[in-house]
């Protein structure tokens, strides 16, 4: 009796990711500068299998922010065809990453440097968003800042366009808005708000005859073989790309299953086992990049989702990729209609939320260290990129503790 009501709740917490995590796709794929299709191909493949063979009973895996912002450059550099021999030396990296048991150290990563990447990656992700909420294309240059300057100068050369950001703004007004109405009322069954925005949008651009660009047709085939491009030839040029995935993975997947155990007070027999995650996310990397996905990584956003609605187990991350399969198959026409700016919209809003101003507030009022540790490895996020935000992260931690840790000497002496 008790199975069947896990297996219920793991149903139920399923499907309320997969309606989150359908917008998700479809805009981290656009925003990689692949396509919805790759989005949605690397949430199923990927969700799939890191559910399956990951370390994590609450992960939620696919494409992410974090993992947009590395394969921007990355694509303007190699072009698309390179995602899937990039995304399967990627893979062996990370599994080669558990094989050595790094797992354990990876996840090690102090919280200060946590707070402050996931901050870098929030603002980030909004940025990125600036060509669909101009309905413009998206501005030159290879970092976030000077890409989204471009993006900018060219909107107002070109011209505002205002219907789209007509979408953008009321796409933001339900996400935020919704969640307080339907508790106001006494809607007790969830239904995610970036779900109504994206339904409540589309309708309106239909009804209203809004001059809007939408995703563009996603195809029915989903895992199409991408192989075909793999050359041995391209392994000296990609490796180090590939390595620098691999990290941005490693740590993100290990970082996010740590927020899931401590979002449901994980004993020590619960806890996410690292070597094995980093495993099941090598895996999914490898599978989904060779069948028309991208590199995927553990999501923070949809991983929190998925413990609040429910979750007992990894059933529940299987079920999320099995529902947008379904999704995918049977109702790709209609998906095909949603508007692009409604998709930019749900990011800002996403961002926003992963942002958390709250917490941010609580974390900074802590020790001085820690807190220049968290501002400083932001910074370096948004300013540079997701890597060296890290390891800037991490080498001020230590210089500041062991700094710190002197002047306790002293004063104690």
């Amino acid at each position: 009796m008790r199975s069947r009501e896990n297996l219920t709740a793991d149903l139920v917490a399923g499907t309320t990711v997969a309606i989150v995590a359908l917008p998700l796709a479809l805009g981290f794929g656009i925003t990689s500068g692949m396509s919805a299709a790759a989005g949605l191909t690397t949430a199923i493949i990927a969700g799939f299998i890191a559910a399956i063979f990951g370390g994590s009973k609450y992960q939620v895996s696919g494409p992410t922010g974090a993992m947009t912002v590395v394969l921007l450059p990355i694509i303007h550099s190699y072009g698309v065809e390179a995602i899937p021999f990039l995304g399967l030396l990627a893979g062996l990296i990370v599994i080669i990453f558990a094989a050595l048991r790094l797992g354990n150290i990876i996840n090690r990563t102090p919280w200060a440097v946590v707070e402050g990447f996931t901050v870098g990656i929030a603002f980030v992700i909004a940025l990125q968003q600036l060509p669909l909420v101009f309905g413009v294309a998206k501005g030159e240059g290879d970092r976030s800042v000077i890409v989204s300057f471009n993006t900018v100068k060219n909107a107002i050369t070109l011209g505002i366009h205002w219907q789209t950001l007509l979408v953008v703004a009321v796409t933001l007004l339900i996400k935020f808005v919704y969640p307080k109405i339907a508790h106001e009322i006494g809607i007790k069954f969830h239904i995610p708000a970036s779900f109504i925005a994206i339904v409540s949008v589309t309708l309106l651009v239909k009804v209203v005859d809004l001059q809007v660009y939408t995703i563009g047709d996603i195809p029915r085939s989903i895992g199409t073989w991408a192989g075909k491009s793999l050359s041995l030839s391209d392994a000296p040029h990609l490796l180090w790309p590939a390595f620098l995935i691999a990290l941005l993975c490693a740590i993100e997947s290990l970082l996010s299953a740590r927020v899931a155990d401590g979002m449901v007070h994980a004993s020590a027999e619960e806890k996410c086992q690292p070597n094995r995650e980093l495993f099941g996310q090598g895996l999914a990397t490898l599978v989904a990049s060779v069948f028309g996905g991208m590199p995927a990584t553990g999501a923070i956003a949809r991983t929190s989702v998925n413990v609040r609605a429910g979750a007992k187990s990894r059933n529940a991350s299987a079920f999320h990729a099995l529902i947008l399969l379904a999704l995918a198959l049977l109702a790709a026409p209609l998906v095909s209609q949603i508007p692009a700016a409604a998709i930019a919209g749900v990011l800002i809003g996403t961002s926003y939320r992963i942002l958390n101003p709250v917490s941010i507030v609580e974390s900074l009022r802590t020790t001085k260290s820690e807190a220049a540790v968290l501002i400083f490895t932001a910074l370096a996020t948004f300013l540079i990129d997701l890597i060296w935000g890290i390891v800037i992260g991490i080498a001020l931690h230590f210089l500041l503790q062991r700094a710190f840790g002197k002047q306790a000497k002293l004063e104690s002496a």
